[in-house]
């Protein structure tokens, strides 16, 4: 039997640790998580998934606010007494102390083909680079950042329809799976990490706010990954008479629009021009304050008509 101390936090998370649970190989002795943040419409405080299933489960869980200079936190993990720590979207950087207490380097369960986007948001990265696959990688936890060797290693295709949410849910599922075939191999050392091409080193930055406005000045291709890296939450937007219009669904559509961008491009359809007349159409769309909604329903609300500019200076 394995005995696993579990880290993590979001939602992510959570495929592997039931996977750990379910796992007739493992015992799961404590899971450490984030604290509880405030979230909702009420704001009020929630426990992350990962601490939610513990609770629900009965495994003892911690939840520090840091883990550097945390004795109890330290003292903790060591009575555990476990031959891994297993890290899966945690959030928080692992000190040295907590690297070298198990009887097995920790590893770590990280959403891309490494060295290609390591960082915070590896599986938005590579769907908005219009990257052809990513896939998952079991990787031995070192002090520098998602730098250490890997262990197996898992891909998943990118289609052109693909979502962010729907790319997530794979590569959880896909993690899980090959979390739960590589830990025999890990624990007993049957299994060794391969080191990593530095060379081929690219990294994964925290997405930011700005990254959700639509700018119709790129090309329909970026757009189109845009909105499909970010639906449906939290949302790719724009702005349309003044108010936040968030764009759900759409497509690339053959064709030059030859109509400044942002403009739209057909009567029938909610077609947008794009970077060198390029066309984006919409179909579905979430206008602010509403629920979603189809595009031509908003296209006959709205009384847009081709010529028509759906966001800049004239509809702010």
């Amino acid at each position: 039997m394995i005995k696993v101390v579990f880290a993590g936090t979001p939602a992510f998370a959570v495929s592997c640790l039931h996977a750990l649970i379910q796992s007739d190989d493992v015992d799961v002795v404590g899971v450490v998580s984030q604290p509880d943040r405030k979230s909702g419409r009420g704001m009020k405080l929630t426990p992350s998934p990962v601490k939610q299933v513990a609770v629900d489960t009965g495994i003892d869980v911690i939840t520090p606010e840091s883990l550097r200079d945390d004795d109890d936190a330290l003292n903790w993990l060591k009575s555990k007494q476990a031959d891994l720590l297993v890290v899966v979207a945690f959030g928080m950087i692992l000190p040295k102390s907590w690297l070298d207490t198990p009887k097995v380097a920790p590893v770590n369960v990280h959403a891309s083909l490494l060295p290609r986007w390591r960082g915070a948001a590896p599986i938005e990265r590579a769907l908005l680079a219009g990257d052809r696959e990513t896939g998952v990688d079991i990787m031995q936890m070192e002090e520098g950042l998602d730098s250490g060797g890997v262990y197996a290693e898992s891909r998943v295709l990118i289609t052109d329809e693909m979502t962010g949410s729907e790319l997530w849910s794979a590569l959880a599922d896909t993690g899980a799976k090959l979390l739960i075939e590589s830990l025999p191999g890990i624990v007993s050392g049957a299994l060794m990490p391969e080191p990593q091409d530095e060379s081929q080193t690219t990294y994964a930055k925290k997405l930011s706010n700005e990254e959700r406005m639509i700018d119709w000045t790129c090309s329909a291709a970026l757009i189109d990954r845009t909105v499909r890296c970010f639906s449906p939450r939290p949302g790719a937007r724009t702005m349309f008479r003044g108010k936040w219009l968030k764009i759900i669904r759409g497509e690339v559509v053959e064709g030059s629009a030859g109509l400044s961008a942002g403009t739209v491009a057909d009567d029938k359809y909610l077609d947008i021009a794009c970077a060198d007349g390029s066309i984006y159409r919409v179909l579905q769309v979430q206008p602010e304050g509403k629920n979603v909604m189809h595009a031509d329903a908003f296209l006959r609300g709205a009384n847009l008509k081709k010529g028509d500019l759906l966001s800049g200076s004239e509809n702010t």
